[in-house]
Order: structure tokens, then sequence, then C-alpha cells
């Protein structure tokens, strides 16, 4: 008999079900890598908006005479 039999007979039902991370927790290893997914897509994106808000107060904005930078 080979191990995934074995574990198929011990888990029953369950076989083939996503393991939560914390038993406490209802939630899944795939969503918490979802949930990192997005997070880290999300901080990428602030990380380029404030960079073109940067160079457009510092550099854009100064040439268009909106801030008096010095």
């Amino acid at each position: 008999m080979g191990d995934s039999k074995r574990r198929q007979e011990k888990l029953g039902e369950n076989y083939g079900k996503e393991t939560p991370i914390l038993p406490w927790l209802p939630v899944t290893k795939g969503q918490a890598e979802q949930f990192m997914r997005w997070t880290t897509t999300g901080a990428w994106l602030g990380i380029g908006g404030m960079i073109a808000l940067w160079v457009t107060v510092r550099f854009i904005g100064p040439g268009f005479g909106w801030w008096d930078v010095n």
C-alpha cells in the first residue's frame, strides 16, 4: 500500500482539503498566499505612486511655476 493511500485512509473525508494555518484560525494556506500576493502588489503600486508624486513635486511642478523650490 502506498503512502498516499495510507494518508487518504487516515484523513478520511478531509483528504485533499486545504489545512488551516492555525487550528483556531479559519484561514487556509492558499488564502494566506493570496493575501500576501495582493498586499505585495499594493505595496509596489504605492511605492510607484509615491515616486511619481515626488517627481511631479520636485521637477515638473517648478518647471510650470507651481511651486517655488530652491
